[in-house]
């Protein structure tokens, strides 16, 4: 069966001597793996449309279970990504995060969007932590881990939020918060971001100025949350672990 996809490259591996698998995150039909044959060569017509992050057209035929590549177009190469360290180790962040939460042929629109949003967000120099962040809400909302932020996990009431239990899954008020020895204090600042990256849609960010401190709790948060309620190793997570461990 011949597809005709819009997609984003979000893994691409070497398959044989002159080829590659690419696996596209695409608007219709979610991930598919296709083989770009050829595509190592220096002359190749899909050497381009088959590196990470490009987002193109892509049409190819499909029997089992990987499909094989006729025709590619480019949209957006995202070159600048490419040429940077730091915006190529993000970037890889969503592209692997995308890959391993979502499912084979499983259709998302909504978060084919987000990702290609959050690629244009790092093209164009935006927060590269405050980009991540947004997106991987997006994911665990998804995914149907979305924390509890309006009501105390514990009362149900809707009182002033002091600290997050991570394994509750939401915030706790000052009466409920010693139930989670564990729960991780909340400043207005960060409360607020949580807030803002459930309801906000990534084509719509801009520039957001956040305080060194409200970013590490940030990470703090939302790493711990991904760890206990998805619990999947990234080797991205880890290069950009190392990264900060050495200045780079």
């Amino acid at each position: 069966m011949q597809y005709r996809v819009q997609g984003i490259v979000i893994r691409s591996m070497d398959y044989g001597e002159g080829n590659k698998i690419i696996t596209l995150f695409t608007r219709e039909l979610g991930k598919m793996s296709v083989v770009a044959r050829g595509a190592k060569k220096v002359k190749s017509r899909y050497g381009s449309s088959a590196q990470l992050f490009t987002y193109g057209d892509y049409l190819f035929f499909k029997s089992g279970q990987l499909g094989t590549l006729n025709h590619a177009e480019i949209i957006e190469a995202f070159h600048k990504i490419r040429e940077d360290l730091h915006k190529a180790a993000h970037a890889s962040y969503l592209a692997e995060l995308t890959d391993r939460m979502m499912g084979d042929q499983e259709g998302q629109p909504f978060l084919f969007g987000q990702l290609k949003a959050s690629l244009q967000a790092i093209q164009e120099d935006k927060d590269l932590q405050i980009v991540n962040h947004l997106y991987e809400i997006k994911l665990l909302m998804h995914a149907g881990y979305t924390p509890e932020l309006e009501h105390c996990v514990v009362c149900r009431e809707k009182s002033e939020p002091v600290a997050i239990s991570i394994g509750m899954g939401g915030v706790l008020c000052e009466r409920c918060r010693l139930r989670d020895p564990e729960a991780i204090r909340l400043t207005s600042g960060v409360y607020k971001l949580l807030r803002l990256f459930m309801q906000l849609d990534a084509r719509r960010l801009g520039q957001i100025d956040v305080k060194p401190q409200t970013k590490q709790l940030l990470k703090q948060i939302i790493r711990n949350y991904f760890d206990t309620h998805v619990g999947i190793r990234l080797k991205s997570r880890d290069f950009l672990d190392q990264m900060d461990k050495y200045g780079i």
